[in-house]
């Protein structure tokens, strides 16, 4: 769907109108996110700290070092982990070196959720881009980051 016929606007700058095109698309996939993660009763971002965990496992990380990972800097690492941990998704400890610390590490369950998830979730990411070859998806890719400097 075109930009113009999604907002019902037809005036704007090529500047206005890719900075409207970008806000929108996010927008859309945010939607599209809560639609896949809705079933399996997590929010997107308590997705990604526990994929941070499951890259750290058995290891663990502080709230800050999730935080430093997390694709949405704006999150409350805190309030997620502490969501996370009445689901039993992970586990909360005192750090030995620093008594001040808390460090954070994913549960059995919160594995074998993301396990459970992995097949579903690259389907519906898959699908996000379908409309697009592999040559558009490497060339989208290639210009967010390069517009990210």
């Amino acid at each position: 769907m075109k930009l113009e016929q999604a907002i019902k606007q037809n005036s704007f700058s090529q500047g206005q109108r890719l900075g409207l095109n970008l806000i929108y698309t996010f927008n859309w996939i945010k939607n599209k996110q809560k639609e896949y993660f809705s079933p399996f009763d997590i929010t997107a971002q308590q997705y990604n700290v526990l994929r941070i965990l499951r890259g750290k496992h058995p290891d663990v990380y502080s709230t800050s070092g999730i935080r430093d990972r997390m694709l949405d800097k704006m999150s409350d690492a805190s309030r997620i982990v502490d969501r996370l941990l009445i689901k039993h998704l992970v586990e909360r400890s005192v750090n030995k070196a620093d008594k001040r610390l808390v460090d954070i590490k994913i549960s059995l369950k919160g594995i074998k959720l993301l396990d459970a998830m992995n097949p579903s979730i690259e389907k519906n990411i898959q699908k996000l881009f379908e409309r697009l070859s592999t040559e558009e998806q490497e060339l989208l890719d290639q210009l967010l980051d390069k517009m990210r400097g």
